[in-house]
């Protein structure tokens, strides 16, 4: 295998699996591994000389009813990728979260009886809800690569081959981390106080979730107009539909509002911003286990269109939406879910999180989880990827 350049098919669906992928790229090179990679990427991985067949927004969609707005659309791209990797094979396809689209993506690649090993980095959460998925993948991945190490575990108990990876950003962020330096990283004034404010990095999450964070900020701005509220916008599609959001209000409360714009290709403005805040306010997703990593205070939120939200409800296994209640098994975090996700109540647990003795409660909670997290001996994705082929 080694004789010849290898050839990668890589899928990724967002920032987070965008970060996992250039990550993963670089990693290949630093092993002497001659390798080309092409499929779906974002800025970081094209900047690692992927080739991205097509934009990586095109996957960014989320809840059930929402995916079946866009689903011809992403047909058509399945079948554009199973077409091209037909007539020029790839070794292997290794999709990168995004699980209900790449999962599709490796059934239809072992359908045609192509000589492509197929790979799911990031596990999709099978043991959370629909644990009948498990099947399905144990027919068409040859590997999962598991952030955590509970879910090899799961994966064992079903013969699925898979590798304990660890998560990249567990080992990347400091235990030590001074909230000063982050805020002087972004030339804030450090005497100042900042509640971060996301909505997601999707369109459609910016379009729902937006204005239950801004009417949160604004009840909070009428109480405690001292406090800055930092908005991560990763591109420019994402900063003109939160300054179209922002229009809507009065201008007192917009001057409390910076809107943090994106300056590099590594997309890490929401890190940054949360990293710079004294208290985070965001959508549950990836970047709470971002923000728990970072040490720093939340309350996290949720909404789906109403029918996604009952279907999740009656298959989901565990009790609870957001990583790091997850991980530790127990709610360390709030989450605001569904008719929960009010602006009036998410008002009154970021104000709960201004008590710096509750504060301090989680983020001790948070480094506590940092460090298991860095405890679990992980293997190398490059060497386990190389494994199966």
């Amino acid at each position: 295998m080694q004789n010849r350049k290898l050839k990668i098919g890589i899928v990724v669906g967002e920032v987070s699996g965008d970060t996992l992928g250039a990550k993963l790229i670089r990693s290949f090179r630093e092993q002497g591994i001659d390798a080309e990679f092409e499929g779906i990427g974002g800025p970081q991985m094209i900047a690692e000389g992927f080739k991205s067949a097509y934009p990586m927004d095109i996957l960014s969609v989320m809840g059930i009813v929402e995916v079946l707005k866009d689903i011809k659309k992403l047909f058509a791209v399945r079948d554009g990728l199973v077409e091209k990797w037909t007539k020029n094979p790839v070794d292997v396809f290794i999709g990168i979260d995004a699980p209900d689209f790449n999962l599709r993506l490796s059934k239809s690649l072992k359908q045609k009886n192509l000589p492509i090993k197929t790979v799911q980095y990031v596990s999709p959460s099978v043991w959370a809800w629909r644990q009948g998925r498990v099947h399905g993948i144990k027919a068409n991945i040859d590997l999962v690569l598991c952030l955590f190490p509970f879910e090899k575990a799961f994966y064992q108990k079903f013969k699925v081959p898979a590798a304990f990876v660890g998560h990249p950003l567990a080992s990347q962020l400091p235990l030590e981390n001074p909230l000063n330096s982050a805020k002087q990283e972004l030339d804030l004034d450090i005497a100042q106080k900042h509640i971060a404010l996301l909505p997601g990095s999707r369109r459609g999450e910016v379009e729902r979730l937006g204005p239950l964070v801004l009417d949160a900020a604004q009840i909070i701005y009428k109480k405690y107009p001292e406090y800055i509220f930092l908005v991560p916008a990763i591109n420019d599609a994402r900063k003109q539909q939160i300054e179209a959001l922002l229009n809507k209000y009065p201008n007192d409360f917009k001057a409390n509002v910076k809107l943090m714009e994106n300056t590099d290709t590594e997309s890490k403005i929401g890190r940054q911003v949360m990293n710079a805040s004294d208290i985070i306010a965001l959508a549950s997703g990836t970047a709470t286990l971002e923000a728990m990593l970072l040490h720093r205070p939340m309350v996290t939120f949720y909404k789906l269109n109403w029918l996604s939200y009952i279907i999740i409800k009656l298959l989901a296994k565990i009790p609870y939406y957001s990583l790091p209640n997850i991980i530790a098994g127990k709610r360390i975090i709030k989450e605001l879910i569904q008719q929960d996700a009010t602006p009036e109540k998410l008002a009154i647990e970021i104000e709960k999180l201004m008590d710096v003795e509750k504060s301090q409660i989680q983020v001790m909670q948070n480094l506590t989880m940092h460090k298991k997290l860095l405890a679990g001996n992980s293997e190398d994705p490059v060497k386990a990827i190389l494994n199966i082929l």
